[in-house]
């Protein structure tokens, strides 16, 4: 349905958007994750009109986008703070997308009530959307952007305003709800777990390029360079010289998988895989700080001599206090040579 071909926007001579290739397919749902300054926010405004490129193309449907204004470009966006408009009701703001289109007053109102019982907000369309709370207000946001029936619906951070537990519940929502609707959607944000529970295909930018994509599975277990794999959230990434089934790093010589890419090479150990054990073990550590995790304990460690800080992942009845020596090895099945 959208494909970008050497998309290249710049501002100031610098390009924030650097010969972008990228394909959305329909009924896909496709999170763009990155650091701020990484171009995916660039990206949105360009497939939605609100950024001309310098170079490149915009295709819907195989259709050239240049020249094509925001309105009549048949995609939806959500941005971040909602943009309601303040002086009309909720079912005011859901209508106005098919009101501009053209749609009598009875298709608008089939319409407002269709899509508040579809985001789970049945008979609400007199209240003022001031007194809605942020997670009311999001999903009115989403009817407004659904209402037009649009090819491509566009997130814009679609849930950065919210606290956690209604961010994580409101994930699974939408990604039940974009199930059943079988929308097309094009999502960014800077938030792993949120692309990661909502994406059928997660592409992580740098730089105002595509440093990986793949599916969420895919880019979690095999990071395609240290960029990625610390954006993940990952610490322990170390230069290595990998030789056959094993890996010469700071924290000694560590198992890898068979096939690994051969030389000098950055090596990530998932925590999983920094397995504690006695004192005197393996490699010595001091358990520098633990913090609870919910799930599990991370635990940060201090290698004797030169060698940098680990993290483990510890269930929490095992978990060593600060302080405590310990013991560390390594589980070859945890550890990935990177690109």
């Amino acid at each position: 349905m959208l494909s970008l071909e050497r998309a290249t926007v710049r501002f100031g001579g610098r390009a924030v958007l650097d010969a972008v290739d990228l394909t959305v397919a329909e009924h896909e749902v496709v999170c763009v994750l990155g650091p701020s300054g990484s171009g995916k926010s660039t990206l949105l405004r360009t497939v939605a009109g609100l950024q001309p490129l310098d170079a490149g193309r915009v295709l819907l449907d195989g259709r050239d986008q240049t020249g094509v204004p925001a309105h009549r470009r048949e995609v939806g966006l959500m941005f971040q703070d909602h943009q309601l408009f303040p002086q009309r009701d909720v079912a005011g703001n859901v209508a106005f997308g098919p009101r501009i289109r053209g749609a009598s007053r009875g298709e608008q109102r089939a319409r407002v009530a269709e899509l508040l019982e579809l985001v789970g907000l049945p008979g609400a369309g007199r209240r003022s959307v001031a007194a809605l709370s942020g997670g009311e207000q999001q999903r009115v946001a989403l009817a407004r952007a659904l209402a037009p029936r649009p090819r491509l619906l566009m997130l814009d951070e679609p849930l950065g305003q919210l606290d956690r537990s209604l961010r994580e519940r409101l994930v699974v929502e939408l990604r039940e709800l974009f199930g059943r609707l079988g929308t097309t959607v094009l999502a960014v944000t800077h938030d792993q777990g949120e692309a990661f529970a909502l994406a059928d295909r997660v592409v992580v930018m740098r730089d105002g390029r595509i440093a990986q994509q793949g599916t969420p599975s895919e880019v979690w277990q095999r990071p395609a360079d240290a960029f990625v794999a610390r954006f993940l959230g990952f610490d322990n990434v170390v230069e290595a010289t990998v030789a056959g089934d094993a890996a010469d790093t700071p924290w000694g010589k560590l198992p890898v998988p068979a096939g690994s890419p051969q030389g000098t090479r950055p090596v990530l150990v998932r925590p999983a895989g920094v397995r504690l054990v006695a004192p005197g073990e393996g490699l010595r550590c001091t358990v520098a700080a633990r913090t609870f995790k919910g799930t599990h304990v991370a635990v940060r460690l201090r290698p004797e001599g030169d060698a940098p800080p680990l993290e483990a992942a510890c269930a929490l009845r095992d978990a060593p206090e600060a302080g405590e020596r310990v013991g560390v090895e390594f589980d070859g099945a945890d550890v990935v040579v990177l690109g």
